[in-house]
């Protein structure tokens, strides 16, 4: 089950539930703001989330991970240079947006890492490390549901900003033709940002 949630900070954003149907335990991907609505969420549904996972560090991705923390004592994972922009909060966009955010003690994962629930490990996502717009940003992909939740990676129609810190347009590219664009064109790719679209879809529109 996936579940697209846009919450409203300084941006919106998109946060996603996946969920094992099965055993309703799942994880929260790129928590952005609004945790009260997030929780509610969570609690007229009867999910177990298990792991909080971020695509990268910028603070519209992470704005509610501190108050979801504190109610659900949970761990968050993110790539390892991940505290880059989790621990700095002019790399991560807070400071020039409001009070500034940090986000401290999280677990690091890396390229190549299968992220599973404790209660049904074939439950999972494979890690796939797509710097470009950020040095830190990463793509969560089921193989099983044929979906990729790609951040700021990848648009609908379009591809990541790369002007912010860290940001590359060299490695963006590379991300998304190298890796991205390999995964089945049937794959959806749910983004922080706009609607959903495929693989197929967004390499028809490079020309790929």
């Amino acid at each position: 089950m996936i579940i697209e949630v846009p919450v409203k900070g300084y941006f919106e954003e998109n946060c996603f539930f996946y969920i094992d149907d099965k055993t309703r335990h799942g994880f929260i991907i790129d928590p952005g703001a609004q945790a009260e609505k997030l929780l509610d969420i969570i609690e007229k549904n009867g999910w177990e989330i298990e792991k909080i996972l971020l695509t990268h560090g910028h603070f519209d991705h992470t704005g509610a991970v501190n108050d979801l923390r504190r109610v659900l004592n949970l761990p968050v994972l993110a790539y390892r240079t991940a505290n880059d922009y989790l621990l700095d909060a002019e790399k991560n966009l807070s400071a020039f947006c409001g009070p500034p955010i940090t986000v401290r003690d999280v677990t690091y994962i890396d390229d190549g890492d299968n992220i599973t629930l404790k209660v049904n490990p074939s439950f999972s996502l494979h890690v796939i490390h797509t710097p470009g717009h950020t040095t830190d940003s990463i793509v969560f992909y089921s193989a099983k549901d044929q979906i990729a939740f790609v951040g700021d990676t990848i648009f609908k129609g379009s591809i990541g900003n790369y002007q912010y810190p860290g940001g590359n347009v060299i490695d963006l590219q590379h991300s998304i033709l190298k890796k991205i664009f390999t995964l089945p064109d049937e794959t959806v790719l749910c983004s922080g940002h706009s609607g959903k679209t495929t693989v197929g879809i967004e390499k028809q529109r490079y020309g790929y």
